[in-house]
Protein backbone atom coordinates (compact mmCIF):
# COMPACT_ATOMS: atom_id res chain seq x y z
CA UNK A 1 0.00 0.00 0.00
CA UNK A 2 2.81 2.39 0.95
CA UNK A 3 4.57 1.70 -2.38
CA UNK A 4 1.39 2.42 -4.33
CA UNK A 5 0.86 5.78 -2.63
CA UNK A 6 4.49 6.69 -3.10
CA UNK A 7 4.34 5.87 -6.81
CA UNK A 8 1.13 7.87 -7.22
CA UNK A 9 2.67 10.86 -5.44
CA UNK A 10 5.77 10.69 -7.63
CA UNK A 11 3.62 10.48 -10.76
CA UNK A 12 1.57 13.50 -9.67
CA UNK A 13 4.74 15.48 -8.92
CA UNK A 14 6.14 14.62 -12.37
CA UNK A 15 2.87 15.75 -14.02
CA UNK A 16 3.00 19.05 -12.15
CA UNK A 17 6.62 19.54 -13.15
CA UNK A 18 5.81 18.91 -16.83
CA UNK A 19 2.92 21.35 -16.61
CA UNK A 20 5.16 24.04 -15.11
CA UNK A 21 7.87 23.46 -17.73
CA UNK A 22 5.32 23.79 -20.55
CA UNK A 23 3.92 26.97 -18.99
CA UNK A 24 7.42 28.46 -18.81
CA UNK A 25 8.05 27.53 -22.46
CA UNK A 26 4.81 29.19 -23.53
CA UNK A 27 5.64 32.27 -21.45
CA UNK A 28 9.09 32.50 -23.03
CA UNK A 29 7.60 32.06 -26.51
CA UNK A 30 5.02 34.79 -25.82
CA UNK A 31 7.71 37.15 -24.55
CA UNK A 32 9.82 36.50 -27.66
CA UNK A 33 6.78 37.17 -29.88
CA UNK A 34 6.06 40.46 -28.08
CA UNK A 35 9.70 41.54 -28.36
CA UNK A 36 9.72 40.69 -32.05
CA UNK A 37 6.48 42.62 -32.62
CA UNK A 38 7.87 45.72 -30.90
CA UNK A 39 11.04 45.59 -33.00
CA UNK A 40 9.21 44.95 -36.30
CA UNK A 41 8.89 48.15 -38.40
CA UNK A 42 6.06 46.64 -40.45
CA UNK A 43 3.87 46.29 -37.35
CA UNK A 44 4.04 50.03 -36.67
CA UNK A 45 3.71 50.82 -40.37
CA UNK A 46 0.51 48.74 -40.53
CA UNK A 47 -0.99 50.84 -37.74
CA UNK A 48 -0.05 54.07 -39.49
CA UNK A 49 -1.50 52.90 -42.83
CA UNK A 50 -4.61 51.47 -41.14
CA UNK A 51 -3.98 47.90 -42.24
CA UNK A 52 -5.23 45.17 -39.95
CA UNK A 53 -1.88 43.41 -39.80
CA UNK A 54 1.65 43.56 -41.21
CA UNK A 55 0.97 40.93 -43.90
CA UNK A 56 -0.55 43.68 -46.06
CA UNK A 57 2.98 44.74 -46.99
CA UNK A 58 3.81 41.27 -48.33
CA UNK A 59 1.03 41.56 -50.88
CA UNK A 60 1.85 45.20 -51.66
CA UNK A 61 5.47 44.29 -52.34
CA UNK A 62 4.59 41.28 -54.49
CA UNK A 63 2.06 43.31 -56.44
CA UNK A 64 4.65 46.00 -57.08
CA UNK A 65 6.81 43.36 -58.80
CA UNK A 66 4.06 41.48 -60.63
CA UNK A 67 1.15 43.92 -61.13
CA UNK A 68 -1.43 41.20 -60.50
CA UNK A 69 -3.86 43.63 -58.85
CA UNK A 70 -5.26 46.35 -61.11
CA UNK A 71 -8.52 48.35 -61.22
CA UNK A 72 -11.56 46.42 -62.41
CA UNK A 73 -10.42 42.90 -61.47
CA UNK A 74 -12.50 40.33 -59.64
CA UNK A 75 -10.55 38.87 -56.71
CA UNK A 76 -11.19 36.23 -54.05
CA UNK A 77 -9.18 36.19 -50.82
CA UNK A 78 -9.22 32.74 -49.18
CA UNK A 79 -8.70 32.44 -45.42
CA UNK A 80 -8.87 36.22 -45.35
CA UNK A 81 -9.14 36.96 -41.61
CA UNK A 82 -8.32 39.49 -40.23
CA UNK A 83 -8.52 41.07 -43.68
CA UNK A 84 -5.30 42.94 -44.50
CA UNK A 85 -4.91 41.26 -47.91
CA UNK A 86 -8.56 42.03 -48.60
CA UNK A 87 -7.91 45.69 -47.76
CA UNK A 88 -5.04 45.79 -50.26
CA UNK A 89 -7.10 44.00 -52.92
CA UNK A 90 -9.97 46.50 -52.49
CA UNK A 91 -7.60 49.45 -52.86
CA UNK A 92 -5.74 48.11 -55.88
CA UNK A 93 -8.83 46.91 -57.79
CA UNK A 94 -10.84 50.03 -56.92
CA UNK A 95 -13.56 47.78 -55.50
CA UNK A 96 -14.68 50.57 -53.17
CA UNK A 97 -15.05 52.98 -56.11
CA UNK A 98 -12.62 55.42 -54.50
CA UNK A 99 -11.43 56.56 -57.94
CA UNK A 100 -14.45 57.22 -60.20
CA UNK A 101 -12.17 57.54 -63.22
CA UNK A 102 -10.97 53.92 -62.97
CA UNK A 103 -12.85 50.63 -63.52
CA UNK A 104 -14.48 49.31 -60.35
CA UNK A 105 -13.37 45.85 -59.29
CA UNK A 106 -14.91 43.26 -57.01
CA UNK A 107 -13.36 41.59 -53.96
CA UNK A 108 -14.77 38.65 -52.02
CA UNK A 109 -13.23 37.52 -48.72
CA UNK A 110 -13.95 34.16 -47.13
CA UNK A 111 -12.86 32.61 -43.81
CA UNK A 112 -13.96 30.19 -41.11
CA UNK A 113 -13.40 33.03 -38.65
CA UNK A 114 -15.22 36.32 -38.31
CA UNK A 115 -14.01 39.16 -40.52
CA UNK A 116 -15.10 42.65 -39.59
CA UNK A 117 -16.65 44.53 -42.53
CA UNK A 118 -14.34 46.09 -45.12
CA UNK A 119 -15.82 48.74 -47.37
CA UNK A 120 -15.84 47.54 -50.95
CA UNK A 121 -15.54 43.82 -50.10
CA UNK A 122 -18.10 41.03 -49.95
CA UNK A 123 -17.47 39.10 -46.72
CA UNK A 124 -18.37 35.45 -46.19
CA UNK A 125 -17.84 34.72 -42.49
CA UNK A 126 -17.80 31.36 -40.71
CA UNK A 127 -17.40 29.59 -44.04
CA UNK A 128 -15.07 26.75 -45.04
CA UNK A 129 -14.05 27.60 -48.61
CA UNK A 130 -13.48 23.92 -49.46
CA UNK A 131 -17.17 22.97 -49.05
CA UNK A 132 -19.84 22.79 -51.75
CA UNK A 133 -21.90 25.27 -49.75
CA UNK A 134 -19.09 27.83 -49.89
CA UNK A 135 -18.60 27.32 -53.63
CA UNK A 136 -22.33 27.82 -54.26
CA UNK A 137 -22.36 31.03 -52.19
CA UNK A 138 -19.32 32.36 -54.03
CA UNK A 139 -20.92 31.65 -57.42
CA UNK A 140 -24.13 33.34 -56.27
CA UNK A 141 -22.24 36.38 -54.99
CA UNK A 142 -20.25 36.74 -58.22
CA UNK A 143 -23.16 36.18 -60.58
CA UNK A 144 -21.92 35.40 -64.07
CA UNK A 145 -18.41 36.71 -63.41
CA UNK A 146 -15.36 34.50 -63.38
CA UNK A 147 -12.46 35.33 -61.07
CA UNK A 148 -9.31 37.09 -62.29
CA UNK A 149 -7.20 36.32 -59.22
CA UNK A 150 -7.41 33.99 -56.22
CA UNK A 151 -5.31 34.94 -53.19
CA UNK A 152 -4.36 32.80 -50.21
CA UNK A 153 -2.18 33.75 -47.26
CA UNK A 154 -3.53 30.78 -45.28
CA UNK A 155 -1.49 28.70 -42.88
CA UNK A 156 -2.67 26.07 -40.38
CA UNK A 157 -2.23 26.51 -36.65
CA UNK A 158 1.22 25.19 -35.81
CA UNK A 159 1.38 21.89 -33.92
CA UNK A 160 5.12 22.14 -33.29
CA UNK A 161 5.69 18.95 -35.28
CA UNK A 162 7.54 20.19 -38.36
CA UNK A 163 6.57 17.43 -40.80
CA UNK A 164 2.93 17.44 -39.70
CA UNK A 165 2.73 21.22 -40.09
CA UNK A 166 4.20 20.97 -43.60
CA UNK A 167 1.67 18.32 -44.56
CA UNK A 168 -1.16 20.47 -43.27
CA UNK A 169 -0.19 23.59 -45.21
CA UNK A 170 0.39 21.47 -48.32
CA UNK A 171 -3.16 20.19 -47.94
CA UNK A 172 -4.40 23.79 -47.76
CA UNK A 173 -2.43 24.62 -50.91
CA UNK A 174 -4.09 21.85 -52.90
CA UNK A 175 -7.51 22.87 -51.62
CA UNK A 176 -6.80 26.45 -52.77
CA UNK A 177 -5.67 25.18 -56.18
CA UNK A 178 -8.81 23.10 -56.52
CA UNK A 179 -11.04 26.02 -55.53
CA UNK A 180 -9.26 28.34 -57.97
CA UNK A 181 -9.72 25.84 -60.81
CA UNK A 182 -13.48 25.92 -60.28
CA UNK A 183 -13.92 29.71 -60.27
CA UNK A 184 -11.02 31.25 -62.23
CA UNK A 185 -11.36 32.52 -65.78
CA UNK A 186 -9.02 31.33 -68.52
CA UNK A 187 -5.71 33.22 -68.16
CA UNK A 188 -6.55 34.10 -64.54
CA UNK A 189 -3.97 33.93 -61.76
CA UNK A 190 -3.41 32.33 -58.36
CA UNK A 191 -1.14 33.51 -55.53
CA UNK A 192 -0.74 31.41 -52.40
CA UNK A 193 1.56 30.78 -49.47
CA UNK A 194 3.59 27.63 -48.89
CA UNK A 195 6.36 26.60 -46.51
CA UNK A 196 9.67 25.69 -48.06
CA UNK A 197 10.42 21.99 -48.34
CA UNK A 198 11.05 19.05 -50.63
CA UNK A 199 7.33 18.88 -51.50
CA UNK A 200 7.32 22.30 -53.19
CA UNK A 201 8.87 21.17 -56.53
CA UNK A 202 6.15 18.52 -56.81
CA UNK A 203 3.54 21.18 -56.15
CA UNK A 204 5.09 23.34 -58.89
CA UNK A 205 4.96 20.42 -61.34
CA UNK A 206 1.25 19.95 -60.62
CA UNK A 207 0.64 23.65 -61.19
CA UNK A 208 2.51 23.66 -64.50
CA UNK A 209 -0.14 21.38 -65.95
CA UNK A 210 -2.79 24.05 -65.46
CA UNK A 211 -0.95 27.40 -65.53
CA UNK A 212 1.33 28.88 -68.16
CA UNK A 213 3.99 30.14 -65.76
CA UNK A 214 5.03 29.57 -62.14
CA UNK A 215 7.08 32.00 -60.07
CA UNK A 216 8.39 31.80 -56.51
CA UNK A 217 8.25 35.04 -54.50
CA UNK A 218 9.80 35.90 -51.14
CA UNK A 219 8.85 39.46 -50.14
CA UNK A 220 11.13 41.41 -47.82
CA UNK A 221 8.16 41.86 -45.48
CA UNK A 222 8.34 38.12 -44.74
CA UNK A 223 10.32 37.65 -41.55
CA UNK A 224 13.85 36.43 -42.23
CA UNK A 225 13.47 33.42 -39.94
CA UNK A 226 10.23 32.34 -41.64
CA UNK A 227 10.26 29.46 -44.14
CA UNK A 228 7.22 30.91 -45.93
CA UNK A 229 7.30 31.81 -49.57
CA UNK A 230 4.64 32.47 -52.15
CA UNK A 231 3.84 30.80 -55.44
CA UNK A 232 2.38 32.88 -58.25
CA UNK A 233 0.72 30.77 -60.94
CA UNK A 234 -0.21 32.85 -64.00
CA UNK A 235 -2.28 32.10 -67.06
CA UNK A 236 -4.86 29.48 -66.04
CA UNK A 237 -5.34 27.02 -68.92
CA UNK A 238 -8.62 25.54 -67.72
CA UNK A 239 -9.32 21.95 -66.72
CA UNK A 240 -10.10 19.03 -68.99
CA UNK A 241 -11.01 16.41 -66.40
CA UNK A 242 -13.02 16.46 -63.16
CA UNK A 243 -11.20 17.15 -59.91
CA UNK A 244 -11.00 14.21 -57.53
CA UNK A 245 -10.06 14.37 -53.82
CA UNK A 246 -8.38 17.75 -54.21
CA UNK A 247 -5.99 16.41 -56.87
CA UNK A 248 -6.36 16.03 -60.60
CA UNK A 249 -6.89 12.56 -61.95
Amino acid sequence: MWTSRSTAHASLSYTKMCFLVNCLKRLKSSQQWLSRQKADPYVEKAKICNYRCRSAFKLLEMNEKTNILTPGLTVIDLGASPGSWTQVAVQKTNADGADPKKPKGSVLAIDKLQIFPIEGAIILNNMDFSTIEAHDKVVKALGDRKVDLVLSDMAPSATGVRELDKDRILGLCYMAIRFAALVTRIDGNLLFKVWDGKEVPILEMDLERFYKSIKILKPQASRSESSEKFILARGFKGIQRPLENGRWG
